[in-house]
């Protein structure tokens, strides 16, 4: 695995960058008080291009790596404070668009992925029920073969920008007495007989990355809309799930990195006892944990996302980057209140959202105890 970026990638994040400062810099505290989602500023990332970075150009993407995507996102991280927003963006591409381009028909790759490259579309994805989190295959939600369609009827949860998205990758069984290999996937456009969102939940962190139930009554999907075989939704779950594990908090790396260089300027101008807060062994030690955690996640989720680019067995890398980097996120985060004090804790200076912000990252795509039970599963254990 080479580290070293090559010219054209710098110049890329280089560009990302710029983009990111000029285009996605707007009142994100008003957005996140009233939970507002961004629309205009999604259909400028897909005018830039951030949406189809790692996917073939023939299907409306950049025709880039998974690790050129990862240093987007964490371009994008490092200059724009709405981590809801751009959770959503990732969300988006490795958990709608992947599935789609790896196990979608080539019918269905040229009808959703150029919109949702472009940034017309929004995808969400719907596994999560009241009743299955974790345990993600013991879902409910049944699937009933009609002729050339199927009626899907169930209840999802904490879907992601369910209220704003035109198309949902939606799990159901076709038979739950074959657990895993009754699970079927479904591509469910909005404005579907049967299928309605339910009211926005409240969050405390990713506000601007709207949530909501979803409820499908009989819901009638075409056949052409099926994501893979039948039988074969536990495989397109769990392929996703990798993708996700690894690269999905690649903005929160950026992130990071704007909240320890916050914090040392921060240490430098503020003074206490006659001299700057930064000559402090305690303040210095917190912000060189602050560096050690972001390298160490840093080195992780590139190996994870190398991995699947790559085509080698991601499973655990991928439960590794998570469990790393959400963890460093939460931590740091906390530890960038603690520098400022009661600063920190103040609404107007912005380090708290960051904080709550970072909560969600422990829980979603797996929660930090499923990923230590996915890698003590590899140790053998």
């Amino acid at each position: 695995m080479n580290l070293d970026w090559s010219i054209e990638e710098v110049a890329f994040r280089e560009a990302v960058l710029d983009f990111g400062r000029e285009a996605l810099r707007d009142d994100v505290v008003r957005r996140d008080r009233v939970g507002e989602f961004p629309r205009e500023l999604w259909r400028h990332c897909g005018k830039f291009g951030i949406q189809g970075v790692p996917f073939p150009e023939h299907y409306g993407g950049g025709g880039r790596d998974a690790l050129t995507a990862v240093l987007a996102l964490e371009a994008l991280g490092e200059v724009c404070e709405d981590n809801g927003f751009l959770f959503a963006l990732a969300a988006q591409m490795w958990s709608v668009q992947m599935p789609i381009l790896r196990f979608g028909t080539e019918a269905q790759k040229k009808h959703y992925l150029p919109p949702l490259c472009a940034g017309e579309w929004i995808g969400a994805h719907g596994m999560s029920e009241p009743d299955s989190g974790s345990d993600a295959f013991a879902l409910r939600t049944r699937a009933t073969r009609q002729g050339e369609e199927y009626l899907l009827t169930g209840t999802k949860t904490f879907v992601s920008e369910a209220p704003v998205a035109d198309l949902f990758v939606i799990f159901a069984t076709l038979d739950p007495a074959k657990g895993a290999l009754g699970i079927t996937g479904f591509i469910v456009e909005r404005g579907r007989p049967g299928l309605r969102v339910g009211s926005p939940i409240h969050k405390m962190g990713l506000r601007t990355s709207p949530m909501a139930e979803l409820v499908l009554e009989e819901c009638r999907v075409p056949s052409a809309n099926r994501l893979g075989r039948e039988g074969r939704g536990a495989q397109v779950f769990n392929d996703s799930m990798e993708w996700e594990r690894a690269c999905i908090l690649a903005p929160a790396l950026g992130a990071m990195e704007r909240q320890l260089a916050s914090a040392v300027t921060y240490a430098r101008e503020r003074r206490q006892f006659g001299q700057p807060i930064g000559k402090f062994q305690a303040v210095q030690h917190r912000l060189a944990e602050m560096k050690l955690r972001l390298e160490s996640a840093r080195l992780l989720l590139y190996r994870a996302a190398w991995a699947k680019q790559n085509g080698r067995d991601a499973g655990p890398a991928a439960a590794l980057a998570k469990l790393a980097v959400s963890e460093a996120w939460l931590d740091s985060s906390l530890d960038a209140v603690r520098t400022r004090g009661g600063y920190g804790y103040a609404v107007e200076y912005q380090a708290e959202r960051d904080l709550r912000d970072a909560v969600g990252g422990i829980l979603f795509s797996g929660t930090s105890d499923l990923q230590r039970n996915l890698i003590a599963r590899s140790l053998g254990l």
